[in-house]
């Protein structure tokens, strides 16, 4: 079944809309999470620090991620802001996080989407590449990406290294801390975001893996629906657990990998 068909089949366009608690679900689901990670980063309990900095980590993913589908339900400058923010927040241009992620659904496991390279590789091969994948991304949006992304990139590169060169200068253990994790976090990027749920899905690169389990979903905060994301890109991750059970209630016998 082609990805028009399954369009055609499934009702989803009234899922792209957010009620007000879903906008404010949406774009305040970062803020416990940080904020308990740097209190107990203060506090010197760096072990216990580390799951609330994971979902800090994750839920970040998941608000920018919408920003770059515009299914924050907030305008454009608020979109902006949130990427750019969460840029300095976890180390990475989200700009140019964004400018390869539109290409991975245009281009999807091809040679021209350099964010799903990684899909192809071992496991332990995706984990290895990570640096080079945040590197090849920044690299990309810089030589291919337009005015309006390069300047966006410079921008977030620029504000990051301010930032982690007041850190280091004033020597804020929490914050340095909070660098070092989110580094590591977006070298497992390759592995985490793209083998997970693209591997062995070459011979459909569009029908991507999915999780069906609801307290996996619960952990990952509905991150793994993928198959579900690249199918209806315009619906936001609240959306995509209804959006899901349409799909197996139309599609029965769409074949449904499972993430983990």
């Amino acid at each position: 079944m082609t990805h028009a068909e399954i369009l055609k089949k499934v009702e989803w366009k009234d899922l792209k809309s957010l009620s007000i608690k879903e906008m404010l679900i949406e774009n305040n689901l970062t803020i416990p999470w940080v904020l308990t990670s740097w209190v107990l980063a203060y506090l010197g309990y760096y072990i216990l620090a580390l799951p609330f900095s994971a979902f800090f980590f994750l839920t970040g993913l998941r608000q920018v991620h919408n920003g770059f589908h515009n299914s924050l339900g907030t305008n454009r400058f608020l979109t902006w802001f949130s990427l750019y923010t969460n840029s300095v927040l976890m180390m990475a241009s989200i700009h140019a996080v964004k400018f390869n992620h539109i290409r991975h659904h245009k281009y999807c496991l091809s040679e021209e989407d350099y964010e799903g390279k990684s899909a192809g590789m071992s496991w332990y091969g995706a984990i290895f590449y990570g640096p080079v994948h945040m590197f090849l991304i920044h690299k990309i949006t810089l030589q291919l990406g337009n005015k309006k992304y390069v300047k966006n990139v410079l921008l977030e590169l620029g504000s990051i290294a301010i930032f982690t060169f007041l850190v280091f200068y004033f020597n804020i253990a929490f914050l340095i801390y909070h660098i070092i994790v989110m580094v590591i976090g977006e070298f497992l990027m390759a592995f985490f975001a793209v083998w997970t749920v693209h591997h062995d899905t070459e011979e459909h690169p569009e029908l991507a893996r999915t999780q069906r389990g609801g307290w996996k979903n619960k952990i990952t905060f509905s991150m793994f629906y993928h198959l579900e994301h690249h199918l209806f890109p315009a619906v936001p991750t609240i959306k995509l657990p209804q959006l899901a059970k349409r799909i197996d209630d139309v599609l029965p016998e769409l074949e449904k990998k499972t993430t983990f």
